[in-house]
């Protein structure tokens, strides 16, 4: 199964946010939208970061409550790993594993297409053996 066959299910609705906003609006949006990340991008729609609920607690952590005054781009992880719509669900998986990640925003041609989670990944991959199983239930059955 491929990325953009996820998208196409799940929708491609991505929540963004500002590096400017502060990390108490994130906290709100993240609650509000029931996400665990938000992609960050500037003015001019490029994406400059990504900050997850992780980020979050540790800002709180590590600063205090005084973390919420913080603008986003003080503990976002500016380091951002894309997905490509043609990319396989067992590609994504290994790179999220290895790299300790659970959301991989999409791009396509440098453009903002979606964002896929760890859950979504592992959901598409439930579903195709669930798939595969009722297949070879059917063959042999039908003798």
């Amino acid at each position: 199964m491929l990325v953009s066959q996820i998208l196409k299910s799940k929708g491609d609705s991505v929540f963004t946010i500002s590096p400017h906003e502060t990390i108490g609006s994130a906290s709100s949006l993240l609650h509000s939208r029931k996400v665990g990340a938000l992609v960050v991008q500037n003015e001019a729609e490029k994406v400059v970061g990504i900050i997850s609920e992780r980020d979050v607690v540790r800002a709180v952590a590590e600063t205090g409550a005084a973390a919420l005054q913080q603008p986003v781009s003080r503990s976002m992880s500016s380091e951002v790993i894309f997905a490509e719509p043609t990319e396989s669900v067992d590609e994504l998986l290994t790179r999220m594993t290895d790299r300790r990640i659970r959301h991989l925003p999409v791009c396509r041609d440098g453009r903002l297409i979606g964002i896929v989670s760890i859950g979504d990944l592992v959901k598409a991959k439930i579903a195709e053996a669930e798939h595969e199983a009722q297949t070879l239930k059917n063959y042999i059955a039908a003798g």
